[in-house]
Protein backbone atom coordinates (compact mmCIF):
# COMPACT_ATOMS: atom_id res chain seq x y z
CA UNK A 1 0.00 0.00 0.00
CA UNK A 2 1.57 3.41 -0.72
CA UNK A 3 1.51 6.59 1.18
CA UNK A 4 -1.29 8.58 -0.08
CA UNK A 5 -3.25 5.53 -0.13
CA UNK A 6 -2.44 5.07 4.05
CA UNK A 7 -2.84 8.71 4.53
CA UNK A 8 -6.35 8.64 2.83
CA UNK A 9 -7.73 5.98 4.90
CA UNK A 10 -6.37 7.46 8.23
CA UNK A 11 -8.59 10.75 7.35
CA UNK A 12 -11.63 8.72 6.50
CA UNK A 13 -11.09 6.48 9.71
CA UNK A 14 -10.91 10.27 12.04
CA UNK A 15 -14.26 11.55 9.86
CA UNK A 16 -15.92 8.32 10.62
CA UNK A 17 -14.73 8.95 14.30
CA UNK A 18 -15.93 12.68 14.43
CA UNK A 19 -19.19 11.14 13.21
CA UNK A 20 -19.46 8.39 16.05
CA UNK A 21 -19.10 10.91 18.63
CA UNK A 22 -21.23 13.51 17.10
CA UNK A 23 -24.15 10.53 17.23
CA UNK A 24 -23.00 10.08 20.89
CA UNK A 25 -23.12 13.49 21.88
CA UNK A 26 -26.46 14.14 20.09
CA UNK A 27 -27.90 11.01 21.87
CA UNK A 28 -26.50 11.70 25.14
CA UNK A 29 -28.05 15.31 25.63
CA UNK A 30 -30.87 14.80 23.33
CA UNK A 31 -33.19 14.17 27.14
CA UNK A 32 -31.64 17.53 28.28
CA UNK A 33 -32.46 19.44 24.76
CA UNK A 34 -36.07 18.00 25.11
CA UNK A 35 -36.69 18.78 28.75
CA UNK A 36 -35.53 22.45 27.59
CA UNK A 37 -37.91 22.53 25.05
CA UNK A 38 -40.85 21.74 27.16
CA UNK A 39 -42.01 23.80 29.09
CA UNK A 40 -41.58 23.21 33.20
CA UNK A 41 -42.09 25.63 35.08
CA UNK A 42 -40.39 23.88 37.92
CA UNK A 43 -37.02 23.56 36.02
CA UNK A 44 -34.25 25.41 37.78
CA UNK A 45 -31.41 27.99 36.39
CA UNK A 46 -29.15 24.79 37.09
CA UNK A 47 -29.89 22.99 33.60
CA UNK A 48 -30.41 26.06 32.18
CA UNK A 49 -26.69 26.80 32.52
CA UNK A 50 -26.15 23.05 31.79
CA UNK A 51 -27.79 23.22 28.56
CA UNK A 52 -25.53 26.69 27.55
CA UNK A 53 -22.56 25.08 28.53
CA UNK A 54 -23.57 21.56 26.65
CA UNK A 55 -24.78 24.14 23.66
CA UNK A 56 -21.01 25.58 23.88
CA UNK A 57 -19.05 22.77 24.08
CA UNK A 58 -21.49 21.21 20.55
CA UNK A 59 -20.17 24.94 18.73
CA UNK A 60 -16.79 24.20 20.05
CA UNK A 61 -16.87 20.49 18.60
CA UNK A 62 -17.92 21.91 15.34
CA UNK A 63 -14.84 24.68 15.57
CA UNK A 64 -12.73 21.72 15.81
CA UNK A 65 -13.78 19.59 13.26
CA UNK A 66 -14.08 22.05 10.67
CA UNK A 67 -10.08 23.23 11.80
CA UNK A 68 -9.24 19.65 11.71
CA UNK A 69 -10.72 19.38 8.21
CA UNK A 70 -9.09 22.11 7.27
CA UNK A 71 -5.67 20.46 8.23
CA UNK A 72 -6.40 17.49 7.30
CA UNK A 73 -6.89 19.45 3.51
CA UNK A 74 -3.28 21.40 4.06
CA UNK A 75 -1.80 18.38 5.01
CA UNK A 76 -3.26 15.95 1.71
CA UNK A 77 -1.77 18.98 -0.22
CA UNK A 78 1.95 18.68 1.38
CA UNK A 79 1.62 15.51 1.07
CA UNK A 80 1.03 15.58 -2.79
CA UNK A 81 3.44 18.27 -3.00
CA UNK A 82 6.30 16.18 -0.64
CA UNK A 83 4.93 12.98 -3.38
CA UNK A 84 6.19 14.90 -6.29
CA UNK A 85 8.97 16.19 -5.17
CA UNK A 86 9.98 13.31 -3.78
CA UNK A 87 9.39 12.02 -7.16
CA UNK A 88 11.28 14.56 -8.96
CA UNK A 89 14.51 13.61 -6.24
CA UNK A 90 14.20 10.47 -7.23
CA UNK A 91 14.17 11.19 -11.12
CA UNK A 92 17.43 13.70 -9.99
CA UNK A 93 19.23 10.79 -8.39
CA UNK A 94 18.81 8.55 -11.29
CA UNK A 95 20.10 11.09 -13.58
CA UNK A 96 23.12 12.13 -11.67
CA UNK A 97 23.51 8.17 -10.81
CA UNK A 98 24.05 7.93 -14.90
CA UNK A 99 26.43 10.66 -15.10
CA UNK A 100 27.81 9.26 -12.31
CA UNK A 101 28.42 5.82 -14.32
CA UNK A 102 29.20 7.99 -17.55
CA UNK A 103 31.97 10.02 -15.82
CA UNK A 104 33.32 6.89 -13.91
CA UNK A 105 33.58 5.29 -17.35
CA UNK A 106 34.99 8.31 -18.86
CA UNK A 107 37.43 8.57 -15.80
CA UNK A 108 38.14 4.64 -16.52
CA UNK A 109 38.94 5.45 -20.34
CA UNK A 110 41.12 8.51 -19.40
CA UNK A 111 43.13 6.54 -17.53
CA UNK A 112 43.56 3.88 -20.04
CA UNK A 113 44.31 6.64 -22.78
CA UNK A 114 46.85 8.71 -19.24
CA UNK A 115 48.58 5.19 -18.84
CA UNK A 116 49.13 4.20 -22.87
CA UNK A 117 50.49 8.06 -22.47
CA UNK A 118 52.78 8.06 -20.26
CA UNK A 119 54.21 4.67 -21.94
CA UNK A 120 54.39 6.53 -24.89
CA UNK A 121 56.49 9.49 -23.53
CA UNK A 122 58.76 7.46 -21.67
CA UNK A 123 59.33 5.94 -24.79
CA UNK A 124 59.80 9.16 -26.63
CA UNK A 125 62.28 10.04 -23.14
CA UNK A 126 64.14 6.86 -24.41
CA UNK A 127 64.23 7.47 -28.00
CA UNK A 128 65.63 11.20 -27.76
CA UNK A 129 68.28 9.76 -25.07
CA UNK A 130 69.62 7.39 -27.99
CA UNK A 131 69.17 9.99 -30.83
CA UNK A 132 71.11 12.38 -28.36
CA UNK A 133 74.11 10.33 -27.57
CA UNK A 134 73.51 9.17 -31.13
CA UNK A 135 73.95 13.10 -31.90
CA UNK A 136 76.70 13.29 -29.82
CA UNK A 137 78.86 11.04 -31.64
CA UNK A 138 77.90 12.19 -35.27
CA UNK A 139 79.03 15.94 -33.90
CA UNK A 140 82.41 14.36 -32.14
CA UNK A 141 82.71 12.84 -36.00
CA UNK A 142 81.88 15.62 -37.37
CA UNK A 143 84.26 17.93 -35.38
CA UNK A 144 86.80 15.64 -35.91
CA UNK A 145 85.87 15.23 -39.87
CA UNK A 146 86.01 18.98 -40.05
CA UNK A 147 89.28 19.31 -38.11
CA UNK A 148 91.21 16.94 -40.72
CA UNK A 149 89.31 18.69 -43.96
CA UNK A 150 91.20 21.94 -42.23
CA UNK A 151 94.00 20.10 -42.20
CA UNK A 152 94.01 18.56 -45.91
CA UNK A 153 92.74 22.67 -46.96
CA UNK A 154 95.71 24.01 -45.45
CA UNK A 155 97.67 21.44 -46.70
CA UNK A 156 96.13 21.96 -49.95
CA UNK A 157 96.60 25.57 -49.94
CA UNK A 158 100.30 25.48 -49.12
CA UNK A 159 101.08 23.21 -52.31
CA UNK A 160 99.01 25.04 -54.26
CA UNK A 161 100.85 27.86 -52.77
CA UNK A 162 104.19 26.28 -52.99
CA UNK A 163 103.39 25.35 -57.02
CA UNK A 164 102.25 29.20 -57.37
CA UNK A 165 105.79 30.49 -55.78
CA UNK A 166 107.89 27.95 -58.40
CA UNK A 167 105.22 29.25 -61.36
CA UNK A 168 106.13 32.94 -60.26
CA UNK A 169 109.72 31.74 -60.01
CA UNK A 170 109.70 30.40 -63.40
CA UNK A 171 107.36 33.48 -64.74
CA UNK A 172 110.08 35.99 -62.88
CA UNK A 173 113.07 34.49 -64.99
CA UNK A 174 110.99 35.11 -68.23
CA UNK A 175 109.98 38.44 -67.24
CA UNK A 176 113.34 39.65 -65.87
CA UNK A 177 114.84 38.21 -69.41
CA UNK A 178 111.60 40.25 -71.38
CA UNK A 179 112.32 43.40 -68.77
CA UNK A 180 115.84 43.17 -70.05
CA UNK A 181 114.75 43.92 -73.52
CA UNK A 182 113.02 46.44 -72.83
CA UNK A 183 115.04 48.53 -70.98
CA UNK A 184 116.62 50.80 -73.73
CA UNK A 185 112.86 51.78 -74.82
CA UNK A 186 112.23 52.71 -71.30
CA UNK A 187 115.23 54.79 -71.38
CA UNK A 188 114.42 56.72 -74.92
CA UNK A 189 110.58 57.17 -72.84
CA UNK A 190 112.15 58.58 -70.34
CA UNK A 191 114.01 60.89 -72.22
CA UNK A 192 110.90 61.72 -73.81
CA UNK A 193 109.01 63.54 -70.68
CA UNK A 194 109.35 67.99 -71.79
CA UNK A 195 107.85 69.67 -68.75
CA UNK A 196 106.15 66.72 -67.34
CA UNK A 197 104.41 66.49 -70.33
CA UNK A 198 104.97 63.62 -73.13
CA UNK A 199 104.86 64.36 -76.58
CA UNK A 200 105.15 61.44 -78.23
CA UNK A 201 105.97 57.99 -77.17
CA UNK A 202 106.65 54.60 -78.46
CA UNK A 203 104.13 52.30 -79.88
CA UNK A 204 101.45 51.41 -77.10
CA UNK A 205 102.77 54.36 -74.78
CA UNK A 206 100.43 56.57 -73.73
CA UNK A 207 100.23 60.46 -75.02
CA UNK A 208 99.55 62.76 -72.11
CA UNK A 209 98.42 66.41 -72.50
CA UNK A 210 98.58 69.36 -70.23
CA UNK A 211 94.42 69.16 -68.40
CA UNK A 212 91.59 71.91 -68.94
CA UNK A 213 89.16 72.48 -66.03
CA UNK A 214 85.80 71.33 -67.16
CA UNK A 215 82.96 73.54 -67.19
CA UNK A 216 80.03 72.48 -69.16
CA UNK A 217 78.10 69.14 -69.85
CA UNK A 218 78.76 68.27 -73.96
CA UNK A 219 77.17 65.33 -73.49
CA UNK A 220 74.11 63.20 -71.69
CA UNK A 221 73.90 59.62 -72.40
CA UNK A 222 71.42 57.32 -71.18
CA UNK A 223 73.64 54.53 -71.00
CA UNK A 224 73.01 51.61 -69.03
CA UNK A 225 69.86 50.09 -67.25
CA UNK A 226 70.08 50.24 -63.27
CA UNK A 227 73.17 52.09 -62.96
CA UNK A 228 76.65 52.38 -64.49
CA UNK A 229 79.89 51.29 -62.30
CA UNK A 230 82.53 51.44 -63.98
CA UNK A 231 84.27 53.55 -66.94
CA UNK A 232 87.64 53.95 -68.34
CA UNK A 233 89.16 55.72 -71.58
CA UNK A 234 91.20 53.94 -73.57
CA UNK A 235 94.94 55.51 -73.91
CA UNK A 236 96.15 57.82 -76.55
CA UNK A 237 91.85 57.79 -77.30
CA UNK A 238 88.96 59.65 -76.66
CA UNK A 239 86.66 56.77 -76.37
CA UNK A 240 85.41 55.98 -73.46
CA UNK A 241 84.42 51.83 -71.93
CA UNK A 242 81.51 51.73 -69.59
CA UNK A 243 79.98 48.67 -67.59
CA UNK A 244 76.70 48.76 -65.66
CA UNK A 245 73.60 47.11 -63.53
CA UNK A 246 73.10 45.57 -67.35
CA UNK A 247 75.20 42.96 -67.86
CA UNK A 248 77.06 44.94 -70.61
CA UNK A 249 79.89 46.75 -71.87
CA UNK A 250 79.67 49.45 -74.37
CA UNK A 251 82.03 51.61 -76.16
CA UNK A 252 81.53 55.08 -76.51
CA UNK A 253 82.79 58.12 -79.10
CA UNK A 254 82.98 61.10 -76.64
CA UNK A 255 83.19 63.15 -79.59
CA UNK A 256 79.52 63.04 -80.65
CA UNK A 257 78.41 60.71 -77.62
CA UNK A 258 76.77 57.79 -80.03
CA UNK A 259 77.58 54.12 -79.17
CA UNK A 260 80.34 52.75 -81.19
CA UNK A 261 80.04 48.83 -79.70
CA UNK A 262 78.48 46.73 -77.10
CA UNK A 263 80.03 43.59 -75.44
CA UNK A 264 77.87 40.77 -74.76
CA UNK A 265 79.12 37.44 -72.54
CA UNK A 266 79.04 38.62 -68.93
CA UNK A 267 76.74 36.94 -66.77
CA UNK A 268 76.70 39.96 -63.99
CA UNK A 269 76.66 43.52 -63.22
CA UNK A 270 79.84 44.87 -64.53
CA UNK A 271 81.50 46.57 -61.44
CA UNK A 272 85.07 47.01 -62.39
CA UNK A 273 86.87 47.44 -65.76
CA UNK A 274 90.25 48.05 -67.31
CA UNK A 275 92.15 48.31 -70.72
CA UNK A 276 94.96 46.27 -71.95
CA UNK A 277 97.80 49.46 -72.90
CA UNK A 278 97.60 48.61 -76.60
CA UNK A 279 93.63 48.47 -76.36
CA UNK A 280 93.35 45.52 -77.55
CA UNK A 281 91.43 43.55 -74.44
CA UNK A 282 88.92 44.75 -72.05
CA UNK A 283 88.55 43.01 -68.79
CA UNK A 284 85.31 43.94 -66.63
CA UNK A 285 85.14 42.42 -62.50
CA UNK A 286 81.85 41.17 -62.29
CA UNK A 287 79.23 40.42 -59.64
CA UNK A 288 79.33 36.93 -61.04
CA UNK A 289 82.28 36.04 -58.80
CA UNK A 290 84.70 35.77 -62.60
CA UNK A 291 86.87 38.47 -64.64
CA UNK A 292 85.81 38.33 -68.54
CA UNK A 293 88.14 39.74 -71.09
CA UNK A 294 86.84 40.74 -74.57
CA UNK A 295 89.30 41.20 -77.74
CA UNK A 296 88.10 44.43 -79.21
CA UNK A 297 88.27 43.36 -82.66
CA UNK A 298 86.29 40.83 -83.24
CA UNK A 299 84.10 41.79 -79.72
CA UNK A 300 84.22 38.55 -78.23
CA UNK A 301 85.18 36.53 -75.19
CA UNK A 302 88.73 35.71 -74.72
CA UNK A 303 88.58 34.24 -71.56
CA UNK A 304 87.07 33.85 -68.55
CA UNK A 305 88.89 33.77 -65.21
CA UNK A 306 87.44 31.92 -62.28
CA UNK A 307 88.57 31.18 -59.23
CA UNK A 308 86.86 33.49 -57.33
CA UNK A 309 84.47 32.38 -54.47
CA UNK A 310 82.69 35.71 -54.77
CA UNK A 311 81.81 38.88 -56.14
CA UNK A 312 84.74 40.96 -58.10
CA UNK A 313 84.45 43.91 -57.14
CA UNK A 314 88.35 45.13 -58.39
CA UNK A 315 90.50 44.32 -61.83
CA UNK A 316 93.66 46.75 -63.68
CA UNK A 317 95.97 45.73 -65.74
CA UNK A 318 99.70 46.04 -65.48
CA UNK A 319 100.88 48.94 -67.73
CA UNK A 320 104.36 47.39 -68.07
CA UNK A 321 103.87 44.26 -69.20
CA UNK A 322 100.03 44.19 -70.41
CA UNK A 323 100.39 40.35 -69.59
CA UNK A 324 99.35 40.41 -65.62
CA UNK A 325 95.96 41.05 -64.54
CA UNK A 326 95.01 41.90 -60.74
CA UNK A 327 91.76 41.27 -59.12
CA UNK A 328 90.51 41.58 -55.71
CA UNK A 329 86.89 40.20 -54.77
CA UNK A 330 84.43 39.92 -51.66
CA UNK A 331 86.30 36.06 -51.01
CA UNK A 332 89.30 38.39 -48.75
CA UNK A 333 91.55 37.42 -51.58
CA UNK A 334 93.50 39.18 -55.04
CA UNK A 335 94.38 37.09 -57.53
CA UNK A 336 97.18 37.58 -60.36
CA UNK A 337 96.39 36.56 -63.55
CA UNK A 338 98.40 35.72 -66.42
CA UNK A 339 96.17 36.76 -69.05
CA UNK A 340 98.16 35.15 -71.98
CA UNK A 341 97.04 31.99 -70.39
CA UNK A 342 93.98 32.69 -69.06
CA UNK A 343 94.80 30.58 -65.87
CA UNK A 344 95.36 31.96 -62.20
CA UNK A 345 99.53 32.62 -61.21
CA UNK A 346 99.08 33.68 -57.56
CA UNK A 347 96.75 34.56 -54.75
CA UNK A 348 97.23 36.81 -52.11
CA UNK A 349 94.48 36.33 -48.93
CA UNK A 350 94.70 39.05 -46.53
CA UNK A 351 91.81 39.78 -43.41
CA UNK A 352 89.82 42.62 -44.97
CA UNK A 353 88.08 42.80 -47.95
CA UNK A 354 89.09 44.87 -50.67
CA UNK A 355 87.56 47.44 -52.48
CA UNK A 356 89.90 48.79 -55.28
CA UNK A 357 93.05 48.09 -56.42
CA UNK A 358 95.90 49.65 -59.08
CA UNK A 359 99.29 48.36 -60.01
CA UNK A 360 102.07 50.63 -59.72
CA UNK A 361 103.73 52.27 -63.20
CA UNK A 362 106.96 49.29 -63.02
CA UNK A 363 103.99 46.21 -62.43
CA UNK A 364 106.29 44.66 -59.84
CA UNK A 365 104.08 46.28 -56.79
CA UNK A 366 99.97 45.87 -56.19
CA UNK A 367 98.30 48.63 -54.26
CA UNK A 368 94.83 47.60 -52.22
CA UNK A 369 92.21 49.47 -50.72
CA UNK A 370 90.32 47.82 -47.94
CA UNK A 371 87.26 48.13 -46.26
CA UNK A 372 89.27 48.49 -43.07
CA UNK A 373 90.70 51.67 -44.45
CA UNK A 374 93.76 50.36 -44.86
CA UNK A 375 96.35 51.19 -48.16
CA UNK A 376 98.43 47.90 -48.56
CA UNK A 377 100.92 47.42 -51.14
CA UNK A 378 102.36 43.75 -52.13
CA UNK A 379 105.40 42.29 -54.14
CA UNK A 380 103.28 40.74 -57.01
CA UNK A 381 106.09 38.04 -57.11
CA UNK A 382 106.09 37.10 -53.58
CA UNK A 383 102.26 37.78 -52.79
CA UNK A 384 104.18 39.19 -49.66
CA UNK A 385 102.77 41.93 -48.03
CA UNK A 386 105.49 45.31 -48.19
CA UNK A 387 103.86 47.96 -46.33
CA UNK A 388 100.54 49.14 -44.93
CA UNK A 389 99.25 52.51 -43.79
CA UNK A 390 96.10 53.81 -42.12
CA UNK A 391 94.76 55.26 -44.36
CA UNK A 392 91.01 56.70 -43.95
CA UNK A 393 88.95 56.27 -40.75
CA UNK A 394 86.87 54.73 -42.83
CA UNK A 395 86.55 52.00 -46.32
CA UNK A 396 88.40 53.03 -48.85
CA UNK A 397 86.80 53.08 -52.40
CA UNK A 398 89.29 54.14 -55.16
CA UNK A 399 92.45 53.90 -55.86
CA UNK A 400 94.35 56.03 -58.65
CA UNK A 401 98.38 56.74 -59.45
CA UNK A 402 99.44 59.35 -61.06
CA UNK A 403 100.96 59.16 -64.40
CA UNK A 404 104.74 59.06 -62.86
CA UNK A 405 103.73 56.47 -60.12
CA UNK A 406 104.93 58.64 -56.98
CA UNK A 407 101.71 59.88 -55.79
CA UNK A 408 98.54 57.59 -55.46
CA UNK A 409 95.52 59.52 -54.33
CA UNK A 410 92.77 56.92 -52.30
CA UNK A 411 89.07 58.36 -51.51
CA UNK A 412 86.98 56.96 -48.96
CA UNK A 413 83.41 56.46 -47.18
CA UNK A 414 85.06 59.32 -44.13
CA UNK A 415 84.45 61.58 -47.60
CA UNK A 416 88.60 62.48 -47.74
CA UNK A 417 90.20 62.15 -51.06
CA UNK A 418 94.04 61.66 -49.61
CA UNK A 419 97.12 62.06 -51.70
CA UNK A 420 100.68 59.33 -50.41
CA UNK A 421 103.66 59.26 -51.86
CA UNK A 422 104.10 55.58 -53.18
CA UNK A 423 107.80 55.83 -51.77
CA UNK A 424 107.22 56.38 -47.91
CA UNK A 425 103.27 56.10 -47.66
CA UNK A 426 103.24 59.60 -46.24
CA UNK A 427 100.36 61.64 -46.69
CA UNK A 428 101.45 64.64 -48.83
CA UNK A 429 98.00 66.22 -49.36
CA UNK A 430 93.84 66.21 -48.34
CA UNK A 431 91.49 67.46 -50.22
CA UNK A 432 88.05 67.43 -48.94
CA UNK A 433 84.54 69.75 -49.74
CA UNK A 434 81.72 70.66 -47.68
CA UNK A 435 79.07 68.66 -49.73
CA UNK A 436 81.12 66.24 -51.43
CA UNK A 437 80.08 63.04 -49.91
CA UNK A 438 80.98 59.23 -51.56
CA UNK A 439 78.02 57.62 -52.57
CA UNK A 440 79.58 53.71 -52.31
CA UNK A 441 82.13 51.66 -51.16
CA UNK A 442 83.08 51.44 -55.13
CA UNK A 443 83.01 55.28 -55.82
CA UNK A 444 85.85 55.62 -58.19
CA UNK A 445 87.97 59.33 -58.56
CA UNK A 446 90.71 60.24 -61.17
CA UNK A 447 93.57 62.50 -61.11
CA UNK A 448 94.34 64.21 -64.42
CA UNK A 449 96.80 63.12 -67.29
CA UNK A 450 99.11 65.99 -65.75
CA UNK A 451 98.49 65.38 -62.43
CA UNK A 452 97.12 68.60 -62.00
CA UNK A 453 93.47 67.92 -60.55
CA UNK A 454 91.27 65.20 -58.74
CA UNK A 455 87.54 65.08 -60.27
CA UNK A 456 85.40 62.66 -57.12
CA UNK A 457 82.03 62.51 -57.84
CA UNK A 458 79.11 62.97 -54.78
CA UNK A 459 76.40 61.41 -53.92
CA UNK A 460 74.47 65.35 -53.82
CA UNK A 461 74.93 64.47 -58.04
CA UNK A 462 77.15 66.91 -58.60
CA UNK A 463 81.11 66.21 -59.79
CA UNK A 464 84.25 68.45 -57.71
CA UNK A 465 87.63 69.45 -59.31
CA UNK A 466 90.13 70.12 -56.84
CA UNK A 467 93.60 71.56 -57.78
CA UNK A 468 96.13 69.33 -56.36
CA UNK A 469 98.67 72.25 -55.80
CA UNK A 470 96.36 74.44 -53.99
CA UNK A 471 94.40 71.62 -52.29
CA UNK A 472 91.24 73.80 -53.06
CA UNK A 473 88.00 73.37 -55.02
CA UNK A 474 88.39 75.03 -58.70
CA UNK A 475 84.85 73.44 -60.23
CA UNK A 476 82.08 71.88 -59.76
CA UNK A 477 80.07 70.30 -62.06
CA UNK A 478 76.08 69.50 -61.97
CA UNK A 479 74.30 67.93 -64.32
CA UNK A 480 73.24 64.60 -62.66
CA UNK A 481 70.19 63.82 -60.75
CA UNK A 482 71.59 60.73 -58.63
CA UNK A 483 75.01 59.91 -56.88
CA UNK A 484 77.91 59.97 -58.91
CA UNK A 485 79.45 57.10 -58.72
CA UNK A 486 82.79 57.34 -61.04
CA UNK A 487 84.73 59.87 -63.05
CA UNK A 488 87.48 59.07 -65.88
CA UNK A 489 89.72 61.59 -67.53
CA UNK A 490 90.84 61.31 -70.66
CA UNK A 491 94.72 60.85 -70.98
CA UNK A 492 94.35 63.59 -74.00
CA UNK A 493 93.45 66.04 -71.46
CA UNK A 494 90.10 66.30 -72.18
CA UNK A 495 86.96 65.39 -71.97
CA UNK A 496 85.99 64.19 -68.24
CA UNK A 497 83.20 62.05 -67.71
CA UNK A 498 81.46 60.67 -64.93
CA UNK A 499 78.35 58.65 -64.64
CA UNK A 500 75.76 58.08 -61.90
CA UNK A 501 73.11 55.27 -60.38
CA UNK A 502 70.78 56.00 -62.68
CA UNK A 503 73.41 54.95 -65.71
CA UNK A 504 73.66 58.16 -67.28
CA UNK A 505 77.15 58.99 -68.62
CA UNK A 506 77.92 63.04 -68.16
CA UNK A 507 80.87 64.26 -70.43
CA UNK A 508 82.39 67.81 -69.47
CA UNK A 509 84.63 69.85 -71.36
Amino acid sequence: MSQEEVAIAAIRHALRALRRRHLVEEGAHGPAIAALSSPILSQSSEWKEKAETLELELQQCYKAQSRLSEQLVVEVAESRALKSLFQEKEAGISSLQLELTDARNECSQLKADLEEKIKAVELLISENQELKRQLEIMAAKAKDAEAENKMLIDRWMLQKMQDAERLNEANALYEDMVDRLKASGLESFARQQVDGVVRRSEEGAEFFAESTVPSSCKHRIHAHEGGCASIAFEYNSGRLISGGQDRAVKMWDTRTGSLSRTLYGCLGSVLDLTLTHDNRSVIAASSSNNLYVWDVNSGRVQHTLTGHTDKVCAVDVSKFSGRHVVSAAYDRTIKIWDLQRGYCSNTIIFPSNCNALSFSVDGLTICSGHVDGNLRLWDIQTGKLLSEVAAHALAITSICLSRNGNVVLTSGRDNLHNLFDMRSLEVCGTLRATGNRVASNWSRSCISPDDSYVAAGSADGAVYIWSISKADIVSTLKEHTAPVLCCSWSGLGKPLCSADKNGIICTWT
